[in-house]
């Protein structure tokens, strides 16, 4: 009996999202910031890994995801991609690392890309960071566009409330997610705006768009991991589903454990040497 070898991982890559998005295959995406958790995402099939900012709330706790450095995000990156296997993996650039001086962007990105070996990079913003954009895309460095509520521009916004209700505000983010497109951008995430909106712009772009709390009509979602399993339990905007409660999970055996510790039911015999 002759033994097959086991069939080849096939790499998620920024042009096999644009596959999916042609034939009408949904793209699922989650955050993930550390091995072990990158290496369950991705052996759970999740196709794109988002090395998030967001690990300045869920990760090191401060209120905003300003703080994170550009050594902070090449660290997450690293530790993410000696896990994974299959997904595609963007890394987000942190505020102040890009904005406003194209020359800073593209050693930032440069950085990130040769310390982390991520496949993407994610910036937030539209014209107002196209030089950035056009100039990491010149060395070959793929992008992944953010608009809508951009988290990093909170103290311009003050608000983290729903994006692009307004007629002038919605042209100008179709505008932008045209501009992202044409210059070469490979995805755009749309963060928190009307799915009529978000539904427009999936249907005139042919880059895949990737939704969180923007409707049902794009072409793949995105959650933070910690609040997708419930580890967080301060946080529950309307797009967000928990799909478990490990906040409880977790509280509870760590309480048994110390309990146990206490009353020195462990370690019992079998548990020593």
């Amino acid at each position: 009996m002759s033994v097959h070898a086991a069939e080849p991982i096939r790499k998620v890559t920024t042009h096999r999202l644009f596959e999916m998005k042609e034939r009408g295959e949904k793209i699922s995406m989650l955050t993930a910031y550390d091995y072990t958790m990158a290496k369950i995402v991705d052996q759970a099939g999740i196709d794109v890994i988002l090395v998030g900012d967001s690990a300045s709330n869920v990760i090191a706790g401060n209120i905003t995801t300003l703080p994170m450095t550009l050594d902070e995000m090449i660290y997450h990156g690293r530790s993410v991609m000696k896990a994974v296997e299959r997904a595609l993996v963007a890394v987000d650039m942190p505020f102040g690392s890009y904005q406003g001086n194209s020359t800073l962007a593209l050693a930032s990105a440069i950085r990130i890309m040769k310390e982390t070996g991520a496949d993407c990079l994610k910036l937030e913003g539209g014209e107002e960071i196209l030089d950035s954009v056009k100039r990491i895309l010149s060395a070959g460095i793929p992008i992944m566009g953010h608009l809508g509520l951009t988290p990093q521009s909170i103290n311009k916004f003050g608000t983290y409330t729903v994006r692009a209700r307004e007629e002038q505000e919605a042209r100008r983010l179709v505008s932008d997610a045209h501009l992202l497109e044409e210059v070469g951008c490979s995805a755009i995430v749309l963060e928190k705006i009307p799915a009529t909106l978000a539904a427009q712009v999936a249907s005139e772009l042919k880059i895949p768009i990737i939704g969180i709390g923007a409707g049902s009509q794009v072409d793949g979602q995105v959650l933070v991991i910690h609040d997708m399993l419930g580890m967080t339990n301060g946080f529950s905007p309307r797009f967000l589903r928990r799909y478990a409660d490990l906040h409880t999970i977790m509280f509870d055996a760590v309480q048994h454990y110390s309990n146990d510790v206490k009353s020195g039911d462990f370690p019992n015999a079998k548990e020593q040497y």
